[in-house]
């Protein structure tokens, strides 16, 4: 979308986040216009009134023409350039060639003080509306340009500094503490403690083990802490996140759109409407005036500038995109802010959205074995396995299991695997895997609602352990606020049934459905749709691609999120919390109501002083000040949703 308000007649999109630092100090110092030619008119024409109304010196003609003339050119040069090459393509129709018609027309009739004016006055709010719109890009912007332009590698015993675009998958790097990490990597040093509030919004540390995932922009809080790169530098979370951001601001929200069409068919109609103000009357007024009603022409055009309306909304839209960031939410698009405030379902995941994905040993049960013996031998099947469930039965049985090996393992799909350790042909996994070997076990374990690995011993049935996900801390908050908000709330999940209702009726969601492939969400997903409902889908798994592409909303886990998912995602939770639906939720609806006060007021005082002028109520003076400060007002409150708190 075209800034058609701003004096420098540029997009509005963000440009390409600079790799040099000291190229965004520079950048920040040329977006402001230069103001010394302004302010030099304004003293002008504080001069000049000054003059004639408190010392009753008025210059006369020509030397008040040229003092006039001199504080005009100084405060409207820009404008008056922007007009022409406007005029120079046949664009008539817009607020700059509005501004110089009006302006010039007033010095036609001799009206200097207020030609200035106008343009002084016109000037400054311009001045005010590229200031807030290039705060607001900036404050994206800088919340999310953290990425350390250089980093420490060990190479062969030693250490180097080197532009971390030069790193390669598998260098190890070294982050001192205080440092901002660059690099995607694991953790290989045993333990460390990140600050992660520049990507999820949570001042609260994080602590890392070995092994597990560290992004860049985090701050090593601790010591001296090792990692392993795993992704090019472009290829990082982080850098990832920067071109959602600068990309958002270039997708225009319905209100947007329709106010850039409205502004295109509205211009040409003031021109239009200005015109009968000046010589419409000439049919029906016996003493008609020419210069009285020519005045009244350019009141009615002074007013009729659409740059409150036009600078205000995207203003809003960037203020919201800058609350969600700062709360760990990142929206892609301000279209996608006002598909939030027309939610009316949300549908979820449940492992990575709801439960933490990560799983735990809840209970061994032995049938004539120990039960450290049946874990290690688990452990050992399972060895080979990067499946959350071995990962969870490995972790429970610590370090003893690894003096037990297994060999000749096999997987057979969506029963479970079967081996030999110490010599005994061991079969791990659900009971169809030991209905397939024929191998007897207790009814009881259909029963059990937890996921179940039952073991077998030289097909003699062994025990079983079962293991289940935790719920993340917010998940009961996140849906009781849901259903505040009268959101219906349903679960989907390739877990089974007697899970996926447990895991439904401790966090009170509506529905539930289970027993899921990708197809199935997808069904139940259109099935929704179909009913007229607007959804918005979470989810953090590869397999949740295809909801959230179909979703009118789709929202993906940041953290623990697959790549795809979070390409495809409409709105990107960083801190996987599902409390932050809800905050997305609200900034959308925030956004919306203050882009509507700003629409109203500015509609509501431009009606009245459009009607005043065309009557010869209102002069050029009140026309400049009730449109300079219903753009100020505009701007104010769209600025302010950047100061505001979410829950």
């Amino acid at each position: 979308m075209n800034k058609k308000c701003c004096r420098l007649d540029s997009g509005t999109k963000l440009p390409a986040v600079p790799e040099n630092k000291k190229v965004v100090v520079q950048e920040q110092e040329n977006d402001w216009p230069s103001h010394w030619p302004l302010l030099s008119a304004l003293m002008i024409l504080l001069v000049m009134l000054i003059l004639e109304f408190g010392f009753s010196y008025k210059p006369q003609f020509p030397l008040n023409l040229i003092i006039y003339s001199l504080a005009y050119l100084l405060a409207g040069y820009n404008v008056l350039g922007l007009a022409f090459r406007k005029a120079m393509r046949l664009d008539f129709f817009n607020e700059f060639f509005l501004m110089s018609v009006a302006t010039i027309g007033a010095f036609s009739i001799g009206s200097y003080s207020e030609g200035v004016a106008v343009m002084v006055f016109y000037s400054i709010g311009e001045w005010f509306q590229d200031a807030a719109v290039n705060r607001a890009k900036r404050s994206i912007k800088a919340l999310l340009d953290i990425r350390p332009d250089q980093v420490t590698v060990l190479r062969d015993g030693k250490t180097a500094v080197i532009d971390p675009r030069k790193a390669a998958i598998g260098d190890l790097i070294q982050v001192k503490a205080g440092e901002k990490v660059a690099l995607d990597g694991e953790l290989r040093s045993d333990t460390a403690v990140f600050n992660t509030a520049a990507l999820t919004g949570e001042s609260k540390p994080d602590s890392k083990r070995r092994g597990e995932t560290v992004l860049a922009g985090m701050i090593n809080l601790d010591r001296v802490s090792e990692i392993e790169v795993k992704s090019l530098f472009t290829d990082s979370k982080l850098s990832k996140i920067l071109e959602m951001v600068q990309d958002a601001t270039a997708r225009k929200s319905q209100t947007q759109l329709f106010m850039s069409g409205f502004a295109k068919v509205y211009t040409p109609i003031v021109f239009a409407l200005a015109v009968l103000v000046c010589f419409t009357p000439y049919f029906f007024t016996p003493d008609y005036n020419f210069q009285q009603w020519f005045y009244r022409a350019l009141v009615f055009l002074v007013i009729s500038c659409p740059c409150a309306l036009v600078v205000s909304i995207p203003l809003g839209y960037f203020g919201g995109i800058g609350l969600a960031s700062r709360n760990g939410i990142l929206f892609k698009g301000s279209n996608f802010l006002d598909v939030m405030t027309t939610i009316d379902t949300i549908v979820m995941d449940k492992t990575g959205t709801l439960t933490k994905g990560v799983f735990k040993v809840q209970q061994v049960v032995t049938a004539g074995i120990g039960e450290k013996e049946l874990i290690a031998i688990a452990a050992a099947i399972e060895a080979s396995s990067s499946h959350p469930i071995a990962k969870a039965i490995a972790a429970y049985a610590g370090e003893g299991s690894s003096k037990m090996k297994a060999t000749d393992v096999q997987e057979i799909a969506g029963h479970g695997l079967k081996g030999n350790v110490n010599g005994k042909i061991v079969l791990a996994g659900n009971s169809k895997l030991l209905a397939k070997f024929d191998v007897n076990y207790p009814p009881k374990v259909d029963e059990l609602v937890d996921t179940v690995v039952v073991l077998a011993l030289d097909g003699t049935y062994a025990g079983y352990i079962t293991i289940s996900d935790e719920l993340k801390e917010d998940a009961q908050q996140a849906i009781q606020r849901m259903h505040q908000m009268n959101i219906q709330t349903v679960m989907l999940s390739g877990d089974k049934s007697a899970v996926t209702a447990k895991v439904a009726s401790l966090l009170g969601i509506d529905k539930n459905y289970g027993d899921l492939l990708p197809d199935g969400k997808v069904e139940q997903v259109q099935k929704l749709k179909d009913q007229g409902r607007r959804i918005a889908f979470i989810g953090d798994g590869v397999n949740d691609a295809p909801v959230i592409a179909l979703a009118d909303a789709g929202i993906a886990m940041g953290g623990l999120g697959s790549d795809a998912t979070i390409e495809t995602a409409d709105i990107v939770i960083q801190n996987d919390q599902p409390s932050k639906i809800t905050a997305a939720i609200q900034v959308g609806r925030i956004s919306k109501r203050i882009v509507w006060q700003n629409i109203i007021l500015a509609m509501v005082v431009k009606v009245a002083v459009l009607s005043l002028g065309a009557g010869g109520i209102a002069n050029l003076w009140e026309a400049v000040i009730a449109d300079v400060g219903v753009a100020l007002i505009a701007i104010l409150n769209a600025v302010r949703i950047q100061k505001m708190k979410i829950m």
